[in-house]
């Protein structure tokens, strides 16, 4: 079906997604683009109703002012030049910036609230169908919401020609590889082949410490992973990826800096030997959740806690150890189970723990002990643009504090992160 869109060029902004998720919530489609789109770039976007001009604190670039071409305002179409810090014509309190923008789109711009997820899903297995025609589509399923959600969206468009891949990295969590493969191969009939490549990884990732050289190592060592499971299948042409629009924007683009590369944006190999397909790359958090709703996912897979394509690995913070990695899974489990069984697990949106490669004088059976400290963070957001602290009763943070000391190897202190998004990201590295 044919959507309405408006579109949002960034001139330096960093409220773009924040704005493009308004007027999503209005039932009308956006997609932020870069200031400098040209001509063919525009006529190629579908059901362009409107244009936003979105400036903002990063809008001078090398001590020029950018602004978008000619081709944008000759576009034939209504061009907002909007600023959010309240000046030329961009309402700063939220009920009048709603209501310059429902103005705005349906009033000047005459767009249609024709944009939700039935449709959405409906557009994505038609585009999915056309590209892929009768060839054969790869999967990299770790049980996440997103690759959960892109199996399940590529099993309605293209059923058996999706084989899905399971690749044990060593950096997932505690349980999970064997949760995996019973829920996907033996509940949903999925065709997967499981890897356990736990040294390949464990390996290539020895005395490595940068936090990007990590995501690049994990991202490129999956594709190789991929591409000899690939060629043992034959005839493979595609590699689907659970990316969304989060990945995409965090990663950067001509007047925003980047958050951080995530491992199926930044992390690719140049010589990739697949053709993506990425059916939910413009889609925020919360309506990836909604996608897995329509396509009648059960509520413990959609709701599932986010985790980093990374893992663990950016989790065991610095360069991994296979013990503190075994330290950081285990205390992860600890605070899981104990947010469930604390009425957390539903009610938080993302909690975990995090062990620095530092170590901390302490006592053990009446000893010095010299050893690592677990960082617990939970927080809440919807779109994981930004995130705020979820407050655990401090009685509770002392149990959990109590378990991971006296249960996990390695361990003689409990730290819990304030810190919101920003100034700090959701995950430490």
């Amino acid at each position: 079906m044919k959507q309405d869109m408006i579109l949002i060029l960034d001139l330096g902004s960093e409220e773009n997604p924040k704005i493009a998720r308004e007027i999503r919530a209005m039932g009308v489609y956006t997609e932020i683009h870069p200031h400098d789109i040209t001509a063919d770039e525009l006529k190629a976007l579908p059901g362009v109703k409107g244009i936003i001009l979105n400036g903002g604190p990063n809008r001078v670039v090398d001590g020029v002012e950018i602004d978008a071409g000619e081709a944008v305002y000759n576009f034939g179409v209504p061009v907002w030049c909007a600023d959010h810090k309240g000046e030329a014509g961009f309402p700063a309190d939220d009920a009048e910036r709603e209501a310059a923008l429902r103005a705005f789109v349906f009033d000047r711009c005459g767009a249609e609230a024709n944009w939700n997820m039935e449709n959405f899903i409906a557009d994505q297995i038609e585009l999915v169908r056309r590209q892929v025609g009768d060839r054969k589509v790869l999967l990299a399923l770790s049980g996440g919401v997103d690759s959960s959600v892109v199996a399940a969206l590529l099993i309605k468009a293209i059923g058996k020609q999706l084989t899905c891949v399971h690749v044990n990295h060593g950096l997932l969590r505690k349980g999970e590889p064997e949760e995996v493969v019973r829920v996907f191969r033996d509940e949903m009939d999925a065709n997967l082949i499981y890897v356990d490549a736990v040294d390949r990884f464990l390996d290539k990732l020895a005395g490595v410490a940068e936090p990007e050289s990590k995501r690049k190592i994990i991202g490129a060592e999956f594709i190789r992973v991929f591409e000899e499971e690939a060629r043992k299948l034959e005839g493979i042409d595609f590699l689907a990826q659970g990316t969304i629009y989060p990945d995409i924007i965090e990663s950067g683009t001509k007047t925003v800096k980047a958050v951080k590369s995530h491992h199926n944006v930044g992390g690719l190999p140049e010589d990739l030997q697949f053709d993506l397909v990425e059916p939910l790359k413009m889609l925020f958090k919360d309506e990836v959740r909604a996608c897995g709703k329509a396509l009648g996912l059960p509520d413990g897979m959609v709701y599932r806690q986010p985790f980093p394509g990374p893992g663990l690995g950016v989790r065991c913070l610095g360069a991994i150890t296979r013990d503190r990695l075994e330290a950081v899974r285990e205390s992860d489990a600890i605070l899981r189970e104990e947010f469930r069984k604390n009425g957390l697990e539903g009610k938080v949106w993302q909690y975990f723990t995090a062990i620095p490669d530092l170590k901390s004088v302490g006592v053990r059976d009446n000893k010095r002990a010299d050893e690592w400290c677990v960082i617990i963070r939970a927080v809440n957001t919807i779109d994981a643009m930004t995130a705020e602290i979820e407050e655990v009763p401090y009685s509770l943070l002392k149990h959990i504090t109590n378990r991971i000391t006296a249960e996990v190897k390695g361990v003689n202190r409990v730290l819990f992160d304030l810190t919101p998004k920003p100034t700090g990201t959701i995950e430490w590295e």
